[in-house]
């Protein structure tokens, strides 16, 4: 945002700038140069937003070009900061039922890790047997069904899993942890009772949903049920559980890839990591809850699971408003209802941080040589691009992906663009490198970036995407001195 604001000054300034040395002479096309270019940044365009979009030459669509050309006419396109015109890119949409095109069947399953402990998976590809497998983890609230997107398309050339994290989605457990008594239910209320006893069932005795706790059940899964290394991809709370993952067992992994990754998780202290300090606090999410805890989540919970709450959530994290997300409602709604949604609520807002931070994780996943892939919605509200930066200024080397208009779900929101990176991603790890990362078609844009326009078709209409890759050699100064200098050029032509 700070950056956007900052080019529109620069804008300003140059134009009044050339303006004045030009008086009279060519003032009307530099008028209207300044006007179009101007108006650039104050949100991302979609495709509809050009003139005559239907007759954009579909050369330009595939390969570089020096404008766009619109009814007919050669038009100054955007300009990147390094003085390149941004190019257009038209990339596949997603498997559509209306042209008999379902995409891969995606296949819902249980996997029973431990005693009462049961996974729920969906899974898509598996007649793909040579293919890489990709498994997919969710962020908190949700579960598998939010990589419905990536299960129906992805799975047409990958194998591809999805899971839900014990204590959310549909791994909820099937029987109480710490049931009440027969009086505690008659004088309460049994809306979500489960887990609210006094005390706790052999089972779940040690049980505390925890970010380590689906490190373990990610390594479970990995080897019991796939079978082999896999790329692993994460949104949100997903992401940090991936990168952890991968950062205690790399031999299991081979790339991972952060969506919009939290980067950090758990609020009370680790007791491996500060004994003295976690003994401060005398519960830290097991089974039963405290009497205060309970009183406590019963408010809460209320409060979030309150169908409002939960479409008030939702507008927040979507950029574009116009994303259909009636499914993703639903589901999450439907979970909040099952008997042990509140008290799994309680365990994971109080159990403790992982024996690593985000940054110690990254940090030994770059030391096994793990490869990272960034893809972040700029317009997160919550993961603000400012924390994707600084994992890229850490792994100069990551592919760094910025995708605008997006937010914090981007695979759910623009879904065509991330399938679109993933497939090239992974392709150039597989090929080891003789593929070519996604919009590096230019080598000097691995150093110092591009910026690219991604174009797909959606339920019949166009879209359009802004996609930015940092390049190694990426920095603020220098994206502001090549912008100004790409800017200055460019006035000066359209004003001769």
């Amino acid at each position: 945002m700070m950056f956007d604001l900052l080019m529109r000054l620069i804008d300003m300034i140059l134009c009044a700038r050339i303006g004045s040395k030009l008086g009279s002479s060519g003032y009307s096309n530099l008028d209207d140069f300044c006007t179009k270019n101007l108006g650039r940044h104050e949100g991302s365009r979609s495709l509809t937003a050009f003139k005559g979009s239907a007759n954009v030459n579909s050369k330009a669509l595939s390969e570089s070009y020096n404008g766009y050309v619109i009814d007919g006419k050669e038009g100054v396109g955007d300009i990147s900061e390094r003085g390149d015109l941004i190019t257009q890119i038209l990339i596949p949409g997603l498997p559509d039922d209306s042209n008999d095109d379902s995409g891969a069947q995606i296949s819902s399953c249980f996997w029973e890790w431990k005693p009462k402990l049961t996974v729920h998976y969906e899974k898509s590809g598996c007649e793909n047997v040579n293919s890489p497998p990709v498994l997919f983890l969710p962020g908190f609230g949700v579960g598998s069904f939010h990589y419905e997107k990536q299960l129906k398309d992805l799975g047409r050339d990958f194998r591809v899993w999805a899971v839900d994290f014990l204590g959310q989605g549909m791994s909820l457990p099937f029987e109480d942890p710490a049931p009440q008594s027969k009086k505690e239910l008659d004088s309460e209320r049994n809306d979500f009772s489960w887990g609210f006893g006094d005390e706790t069932e052999p089972w779940a005795n040690e049980l505390v949903y925890s970010i380590d706790l689906w490190q373990d059940q990610v390594r479970y899964f990995i080897e019991q049920v796939i079978g082999e290394p896999v790329y692993i991809v994460g949104n949100s709370l997903g992401g940090f559980v991936a990168l952890y993952f991968a950062a205690c067992n790399p031999q299991l992994v081979k790339g991972v890839t952060l969506l919009n990754a939290t980067p950090f998780w758990g609020f009370l202290p680790n007791p491996s990591r500060s004994p003295s300090l976690a003994r401060i606090f005398p519960w830290a999410g097991t089974f039963p809850l405290p009497a205060v805890v309970r009183k406590l989540t019963e408010f809460v919970w209320q409060k979030i699971s309150d169908p409002r709450s939960i479409g008030e959530v939702l507008k927040q994290v979507y950029a574009d408003h116009s994303t259909k997300v009636d499914k993703v409602f639903s589901r999450i709604l439907e979970t909040t209802q099952h008997p042990a949604a509140a008290a799994s609520f309680a365990s994971i807002m109080f159990a403790p941080q992982g024996q690593l931070s985000f940054s110690e994780a990254l940090s030994r996943c770059q030391m096994s040589n793990v490869p990272i892939c960034l893809m972040y919605g700029k317009e997160d509200p919550w993961v603000k691009p400012v924390w994707g930066l600084q994992v890229k200024r850490q792994l100069l080397e990551a592919p760094y992906y910025e995708i605008s208009p997006a937010g914090h779900c981007p695979h759910d929101e623009v879904p065509e663009v991330v399938n679109y990176l993933l497939r090239g991603w992974i392709g150039n790890l597989e090929s080891k490198g003789s593929v070519t990362l996604p919009l590096l078609d230019d080598p000097e844009n691995i150093q110092y970036g591009t910026t690219k326009d991604l174009e797909f078709v959606r339920e019949g209409s166009k879209k359009s995407v802004r996609v930015h890759f940092y390049g190694s050699r990426f920095s603020l100064w220098n994206r502001i001195r090549s912008y100004v200098k790409s800017r200055f050029e460019a006035l000066e032509i359209n004003s001769r």
